[in-house]
């Protein structure tokens, strides 16, 4: 198994978070469950013609093998044969806009080809990256095509409801259980109802939503590294208000309860294997 996450200098610095190249040619189980995180991802299978769309329960079926990942509120169950030799682009919270040409809420929850997306350059672009043997001279390539083909937009100054959203982004990640809407709005200067339009179209999300995901996530890192504390004190550190709420919220974003999380992660934080059937067992055997 191998997986390398490449950071970013300037102009992509602030624009996308990290490229990463993952090769899994065999984890030993079919399917993995991924757990939302909100932020939006292009993914690019560099093994196969297709992508795999695995809805819970049913047998897959293949999709275009580049395709705009839109931020999640709710889990997905992903073949892990995508893993093989897979290449992606992690964008920064509020900025796929400038690289999708649209409000990130319209990707919210779906998978999207990303040649509707980059037109023909996207086949370019896979076609290229199948090309080079090593694989960070591919997450150099991707690096290069991103600067090259978004060159202008990245070098544009941010328009004010940018900064807006920057500004709430960071409020949100300090204190996400602490200021509410209401106040981030009133700092802005806008009405909480325009000030939740744009956050939504910019980020994918509501305010609401967002920081229930930030809280989740936190929760998330916290468990994967092993803290042994009480789950009650967990939850109050992770900013939930008890421990049901706690419970409540990991279930509705993960499907799953804490302790089947505990038990079944992989060595990615927000990757676990997911549970089959027998005849999706009979089917992957096949």
């Amino acid at each position: 198994m191998l997986y390398i996450e490449h950071t970013l200098a300037p102009p992509l610095r602030g624009f996308v978070r990290m490229l990463w190249y993952a090769r899994a040619p065999q984890p030993g189980h079919s399917r993995e469950r991924i757990l939302p995180t909100g932020n939006t991802q292009v993914l690019i299978n560099l093994a196969a013609d297709y992508l795999h769309d695995c809805p819970e329960g049913a047998l897959p079926q293949k999709t275009p093998p580049s395709m705009v990942a839109g931020g999640r509120s709710v889990y997905e169950i992903v073949h892990t044969a995508d893993m093989a030799d897979l290449i992606g682009v992690v964008f920064e919270p509020g900025r796929f806009p400038v690289f999708g040409g649209d409000s990130a809420d319209l990707f919210s929850n779906r998978f999207v080809d990303l040649e509707d997306v980059w037109g023909t350059s996207a086949r370019t672009l896979r076609n290229r990256l199948r090309e080079l043997p090593a694989p960070q001279e591919r997450l150099f390539c991707l690096e290069r095509f991103l600067v090259e083909t978004f060159a202008s937009r990245l070098l544009r100054v941010p328009p004010l409801r940018h900064r807006a959203v920057d500004y709430a982004l960071g409020r949100f990640a300090y204190a996400p259980s602490i200021v509410t809407v209401r106040q981030v709005a009133q700092s802005t200067g806008w009405s909480q109802r325009r000030f939740s339009q744009v956050f939504r179209e910019e980020v994918g999300f509501s305010p609401k939503v967002w920081c229930r995901l930030q809280r989740f996530q936190k929760a998330v890192q916290q468990l994967h590294a092993g803290v042994d504390v009480p789950w009650a004190n967990l939850a109050l550190d992770c900013g939930f208000y008890d421990q049901s709420h706690f419970a409540n919220d990991f279930r509705a974003f993960s499907g799953v309860d804490v302790t089947t999380y505990s038990t079944r992660r992989t060595q990615w934080a927000n990757h676990i294997v997911a549970e089959e059937s027998a005849s999706l067992q009979r089917f992957a055997a096949d």
